[in-house]
């Protein structure tokens, strides 16, 4: 669990999700449900209609919560990559990636050959990376792109290491996205199937 006076949000563990009043409504199966490539499990809900569109990327400080998350000095240099994924055209989640210049130096990774390919993926596929646990927080509306929503989202991220480089991956959750994330959800309590074990 993160969070300070800095402005960053608090982001909780499930477990502390649990006893937090303000987490009661949260999309549980979706923050905390880990099920492998969100970027497959949306290309799915989009029938196959996704699509990573880079945002920015490029050396900058990272936030202190990130810091924080990678366990590196305040204000460490990394590499930021924000992207939208689309599904059937529509940007469902901003996606932002990072991870300290030492860390990628060390083990000679260079993010900025990903392109347009989603990064989720590719974690997942990689042989050795282990994630870390997952946390949720209602991302603040001033980290979000102009325009993409009202109101601070649900988001949620976690850690992938692998030897000295960790990569820290945030998923922030848009409003477009909702409506179809409860169409599914309609769908599996038809069947039967799923986890219908909480809220989406």
């Amino acid at each position: 669990m993160s969070g300070g006076c800095d402005g960053s949000p608090r982001w909780l563990t499930q477990a502390a999700a649990s006893q937090a009043p303000d987490y009661r409504e949260a999309p549980l199966g979706w923050l905390y449900v880990d099920r492998g490539s969100l970027t497959e499990r949306l290309t799915a809900l989009a029938g196959g209609r996704f699509a990573v569109e880079v945002i920015t990327q490029g050396w900058q400080p990272l936030r202190p919560d990130e810091c924080q998350a990678l366990d590196v000095p305040p204000s460490s240099p990394g590499w930021v990559r924000e992207v939208w994924l689309r599904g059937d055209g529509e940007a469902w989640v901003f996606a932002r990636s990072v991870a300290a210049r030492k860390a990628l130096e060390a083990a000679d990774f260079d993010l900025a050959a990903l392109g347009d390919r989603p990064l989720g993926h590719w974690l997942f596929q990689a042989p050795a990376f282990v994630r870390g646990p997952l946390e949720a927080c209602r991302y603040p509306l001033a980290w979000l792109p102009d325009g993409a929503a009202s109101t601070a989202c649900w988001a949620r991220r976690s850690v992938f290491s692998r030897g000295p480089l960790a990569i820290l991956v945030s998923e922030v959750f848009l409003p477009a996205f909702w409506p179809h994330a409860e169409h599914e959800q309609a769908l599996i309590r038809q069947d039967g199937s799923g986890d219908t074990t909480g809220p989406l």
